[in-house]
């Protein structure tokens, strides 16, 4: 209620000094400092305002302190907020297609992800996206990931058989879940540690950049590298902001964007690299996944989306087969 509060407070405000078109630039996200979404958005700020001349700043918003991913997203398409590094999940819900990002194993590893965003299929998407008001800027990364629990690993899919997992609002990933026996049930980010505290939850599933900034190894140390699916970070504007703007502060926009994503990536990619031996001295405890199990016991979860979207499900195998 806070939140609703205070977005309708911004919206007022906006609305009453006639700010459609704003000298302020205000860029919101959910990450805490230390995550790479959370750098990357510090650096879109400076390179924004730069590629600018000083004519716009940038206010930047982080650790959902605009709202949840789902609210950013509305904010921007109203006009509130201009520019948001979101969720793949939450996008879902708007543009269902991007959550085809998230079919179980679909990329080999980050490099491969990063190469079909950024050709036909973003492309796609951000058409897609544009019939529902809002403009991707370029996609950033969220990962690769894993599952942790409270009190054990999961490394064959029958160890999830009942498990209370947490996931994003993403039908993708419910879906992945359910055919793996678990019960899953979506969560806000922000509402995750307290909700793995209590008991509600079993455990969760993110990359480990995710799972190590947000300490959340502290809270379920048994980390298992199922690498069941990957996500994407969306950088979104708000189609009728974007739709306002001259051509040099849309190319000031996307070059911002594909500037501060290199560094996200990179650190997402290091993070993947490097965490585990931090994690472990921290208490976590890691074991591999059973990946040929897992893999037979998504099956059904391509049959499904290859059913509702034949074109882009195979749009996707074939780009990530040629690997571009």
């Amino acid at each position: 209620m806070k939140t609703m509060m205070k977005i309708a407070l911004v919206a007022t405000t906006a609305l009453v000094a006639g700010a459609a078109q704003a000298d302020e630039v205000i860029f919101a996200h959910g990450s805490n400092p230390g995550n790479p979404r959370y750098v990357a958005a510090e650096k879109w700020a400076e390179v924004y305002a730069a590629c600018t001349d000083g004519a716009d700043t940038v206010n930047v918003a982080p650790s959902a302190t605009m709202g949840d991913d789902v609210e950013m997203l509305t904010s921007a398409t109203a006009g509130v907020i201009q520019v948001t590094a979101n969720s793949q999940g939450a996008m879902s819900q708007i543009v269902p297609e991007i959550g085809l990002l998230g079919l179980p194993f679909l990329f080999q590893d980050l490099p491969a992800a990063w190469a079909v965003l950024d050709g036909d299929v973003g492309a796609m998407l951000d058409e897609r996206a544009q019939n529902s008001g809002l403009k991707i800027l370029g996609f950033w990364d969220n990962g690769i990931r894993n599952v942790t629990h409270v009190e054990k690993t999961v490394a064959e899919p029958a160890d999830l058989k009942g498990m209370k997992i947490r996931t994003p609002p993403d039908q993708m990933t419910i879906d992945i879940f359910e055919a793996l026996g678990a019960s899953p049930a979506p969560l806000a980010w922000s509402e995750l540690p307290s909700a793995l505290q209590s008991g509600v939850f079993d455990g969760q599933e993110n990359p480990l950049t995710n799972i190590y900034t947000a300490k959340l190894h502290t809270i379920t140390p048994y980390v298992t590298l199922t690498g069941h699916k990957y996500e994407s970070t969306p950088v979104v504007a708000g189609l009728a902001w974007w739709s306002g703007l001259d051509e040099a502060h849309r190319q000031c926009l996307l070059d911002a964007t594909a500037e501060a994503g290199k560094l996200q990536r990179r650190l997402s990619q290091e993070g993947d690299e490097t965490l585990r031996p931090k994690m472990e001295a921290e208490g976590a405890t890691f074991a591999e996944a059973d990946h040929a199990a897992y893999v037979e016991a998504t099956k059904a979860v391509y049959d499904k989306y290859a059913e509702q979207y034949p074109q882009l499900v195979d749009a996707l195998r074939s780009a990530t087969a040629a690997g571009n």
